[in-house]
């Protein structure tokens, strides 16, 4: 996966605007981009279709090009991993806190931040809003990279922000495009 920061940019910009976005902060050593939109379902299906991200994430962000070949374990120490051909993989994410329903934490750096000096931490919190989901995604990000992560920042958000818009359509309507 050699994803340039414009196209990740332009990847993200085809997300909804039904949810909201935002880039934190982005500094020199680090970043923080959050995002929040409404899942019409309960936190438990929410929480649920996280680990079925084969299903939802979108396959242009991944290495094989497969979004079934990736798995995710939600319970600590469990792997957002990635079957490659050949018998080989790759570890997105490590689960560091879990708990059903209300919150998950995965430590990490995604796609093209692995090449850099960069660790990250994002959190996925489910908090029920009557029969709906409020589901808010927040992804910090520090450590060196040439020229520092100020250029990273709103990209990584759009991409997010696309990842997490997938998940909602997948648990409204079964599929992660409308």
């Amino acid at each position: 996966m050699r994803l340039s920061v414009l196209t990740l940019l332009i990847a993200g910009l085809t997300a909804t605007a039904a949810a909201h976005a935002s880039v934190v902060t982005a500094e020199a050593g680090g970043f923080q981009v959050k995002s929040t939109l409404t899942i019409n379902s309960t936190p438990d299906k929410v929480y649920e279709a996280l680990s079925n991200i084969g299903q939802w994430w979108n396959l242009a962000h991944s290495y094989s090009g497969k979004a079934a070949n990736l798995s995710l374990q939600t319970r600590a120490g469990g792997c957002f991993c990635e079957k490659l051909a050949d018998g080989g993989s790759v570890q997105h994410m490590v689960v560091i806190y879990a708990d059903p329903n209300h919150e998950l934490r995965l430590n990490g750096a995604l796609g093209p931040l692995q090449t850099e000096a960069a660790t990250g931490v994002l959190i996925l919190s489910l908090k029920a809003q009557g029969n709906a989901t409020e589901l808010t995604e927040i992804y910090s990000v520090g450590g060196w990279t040439k020229g520092g992560w100020v250029s990273w920042a709103s990209p990584v958000d759009a991409v997010l922000l696309d990842q997490i818009t997938r998940l909602k359509n997948y648990v409204e309507t079964g599929k992660p495009t409308k």
